[in-house]
């Protein structure tokens, strides 16, 4: 049973609660979470569970039916995220709204081989680099791996490529020889039901791959999981690979149906392995997309450079040009399944956040969609006090993937328009980016202009390209030439362009007129907008998963701890909090949620809502909340309020705790 401690319980209450359950023969496991803090009491309940109920200090009960118990859902609704550090100072994810890929050798073979399977894994969107250090072979006389000199290549290679390393543990009196050189330790499929070992590892409070047994039930693998989870440790990333049946045509087979069904039973991230399911190189990358359509949240693969001479699974592994394929195949595929690609940040010199905007240490990169001239580039001239350079990427998505990759400090995101209303596109961006937060806010004048090349007048125009919200809040003018065709574009600087490239009289840009002298084009009318009040909101997000070392950071900073660290240094006091929840499917639920904003006292600016990817008929509630003066240093004041509305909703995340408006 899961037993919910109330907080002002004392260290006496506390003691004797455990004290007592302690005689009723249960194993007691304390877990302090960021809201709440429980006790999981693991063994037979031979008691009513009321007499647990009224002791002091005790908040609540939740029995647990299944065998296995800090594994299920019973025990934690929502599904846990393991974060592991790198040496850059980034946090990988694996579990949520993620895709994880972990790339490498079979076996660790010499220190080239290491170092180009590990650049090549890396460039291709591998976050961590997997290899065997010692291999439990069916054969006595196959290669059995290098030992220790095999662990510290695969800690070298990783490093040099920021990717934390995965090996796996063949027999527990390795532990203090691995310890120092292992980010994630791999329990293999011979030894999922090894459980001295489970328990010896749990206790190193270290993330587990568990890979599922050769013949195991689902039932039995979560039971060993429970091992684990019981130990100590709360990282288990569970690991299909394939199960022993008649089939004889590939290796294993694959059971992708264990993935929608452990997604009912445990709240643990779930991994496949195709590599070792199938055994041959060529069915490898397709049932790796296989597994990332049923809802895995990662891949474990075997890639190398020269596999027809690997001294380990050469016929399974894939040469990085495969791998290259099917991580582009996947990145094209996460949006489809409502989730993004992780991605290692790429090593700069210096990682910097909002309050260096009035720094003149280095230059700062913030990207934005479309071309030079776009508002969001002057937006970006606008905030950022110190020289920035503007980086152009060809989509909103992309803005926040260049955040999570590190090609960008920041992003310069459109949220709304004053005629146009929200730019949906990028709520949903925000909902499925959970490595994101906003940090600041900006309020652009939006003054368009009809741009053509020389030559061109009202009467030659034919076509006039903008960007869809550039259309929308130009329509009354648009209106009076009824005959021209409106084509979308990208951006308005986008527009511009190519109208220029087109070269004829026949086309036209709505789009600042700043980008008649970008791209040589001629003002043919100014002001055309609908209204003079014609504004756009800006949010300027950042990656949330940043370090403040370059050795790799113990844990992810607290969500509303990293919201005010982005503005202390520069004496920006926040003035706006953003959230995104998920209410809960019953009567009255959206109600419940807002009630929290109003038992805050807190005015909601923006209220929105989208459709869940998947979820029919479900939606996301997005809030701006404006704080209150004499709140708005006060992270827990914030924490508070999530911590509320956690209770209340089905999920909840806060997007950011940021200053709105300008300088």
């Amino acid at each position: 049973m899961v037993i919910v401690l109330k907080k002002n319980i004392t260290q006496d209450e506390k003691k004797k609660l455990q004290d007592f359950l302690g005689e009723q023969n249960f194993r007691t496991n304390e877990i302090i979470g960021e809201e709440t803090t429980i006790i999981a009491a693991v063994g037979k309940l031979k008691m009513d569970p009321r007499e647990v109920a009224i002791l002091p200090g005790v908040d609540r009960v939740i029995p647990i039916s299944k065998p296995y118990k800090m594994a299920s859902r019973e025990f934690k609704p929502e599904n846990t995220v393991v974060a592991i550090p790198n040496n850059r100072g980034q946090v990988v994810r694996v579990g949520g709204q993620r895709i994880t890929a972990i790339a490498g050798p079979c076996a660790v073979e010499s220190r080239e081989q290491m170092l180009s399977v590990a650049a090549r894994v890396a460039a291709s969107g591998a976050v961590m680099l997997r290899g065997g250090a010692y291999k439990p072979r069916t054969s006595p006389y196959a290669f059995q791996g290098l030992g220790e000199e095999g662990l510290k290549l695969l800690k070298e290679a990783g490093e040099a490529y920021g990717l934390p390393v995965v090996t796996e543990i063949v027999a527990s009196e390795y532990i203090p020889v691995m310890k120092d050189y292992v980010d994630v330790y791999q329990v293999g499929a011979r030894n999922m039901q090894n459980f001295e070992l489970l328990k010896r590892l749990g206790k190193l409070n270290k993330p587990v791959i568990l890979k599922r047994g050769l013949c195991a039930t689902i039932e039995e693998w979560l039971m060993s999981a429970e091992y684990l989870l019981s130990s100590g440790t709360e990282d288990v990333i569970l690991c299909e690979r394939g199960i022993r049946t008649y089939e004889r045509a590939t290796r294993n087979t694959l059971d992708l149906s264990a993935i929608p069904v452990l997604r009912e039973l445990t709240h643990l991230p779930i991994i496949v392995d195709p590599s070792h399911a199938v055994g041959v190189r060529d069915k490898v990358a397709p049932m790796g997309l296989a597994a990332i359509a049923a809802g895995a949240d990662g891949i474990i693969v075997e890639v190398h450079c020269n596999p027809d001479k690997a001294l380990s699974d050469g016929a399974q592994s894939l040469y990085p040009v495969q791998f290259d394929k099917l991580m582009r195949d996947i990145e094209a595929l996460a949006p489809v399944v409502g989730k993004e690609v992780s991605h290692i940040r790429q090593d700069r010199p210096e990682v910097r956040v909002v309050e260096d905007r009035k720094s003149s240490a280095g230059r700062i990169v913030c990207a934005y969609s479309g071309k030079r001239g776009a508002y969001a580039e002057q937006a970006i001239s606008r905030y950022f006090d110190v020289d920035a350079d503007s980086l152009a990427v060809d989509s909103f998505r992309s803005i926040f993937q260049s955040v999570v990759d590190g090609r960008a400090d920041y992003g310069m995101v459109p949220i709304e328009n004053s005629l146009a209303g929200s730019v949906y596109e990028n709520y949903d961006n925000l909902a499925q980016f959970g490595d994101v937060s906003i940090v600041a806010a900006v309020t652009l004048r939006i003054e368009h202009s009809l741009l053509g090349i020389k030559g061109a007048t009202v009467d030659s125009i034919k076509n006039v390209y903008s960007h869809p919200q550039g259309l929308a809040q130009c329509s009354k003018f648009l209106s009076e030439n009824r005959n021209w065709n409106k084509i979308d574009a990208i951006s308005t600087a986008t527009a511009a362009t190519m109208v220029a490239e087109k070269g004829s009289v026949e086309n036209a840009a709505i789009a600042s007129a700043v980008n008649a002298k970008y791209y040589n084009l001629e003002v043919l009318r100014e002001n055309i907008e609908d209204d003079p009040r014609n504004y756009t909101r800006f949010v300027i997000i950042a990656a949330n998963y940043i370090g403040t070392s370059k050795k790799g950071v113990e844990s992810p900073e607290n969500e509303t701890d990293l919201a005010f660290r982005c503005q202390r240094s520069a004496g920006v006091q926040p003035n706006m909090a953003s959230f995104v929840f998920c209410v809960k499917n019953e009567p009255g639920a959206l109600y419940s949620c807002l009630g929290i904003f109003q038992q805050y006292k807190l005015n909601l600016t923006r209220l929105e809502s989208r459709p869940i990817p998947g979820q029919p008929w479900r939606y996301w509630f997005y809030a701006d909340a404006e704080l209150k003066t004499e709140d708005r240093k006060s992270a827990e004041y914030v924490s508070t309020i999530l911590e509320d509305l956690k209770r209340t909703a089905e999920d909840v995340r806060l997007l950011g705790v940021y200053a709105e408006g300008g300088k």
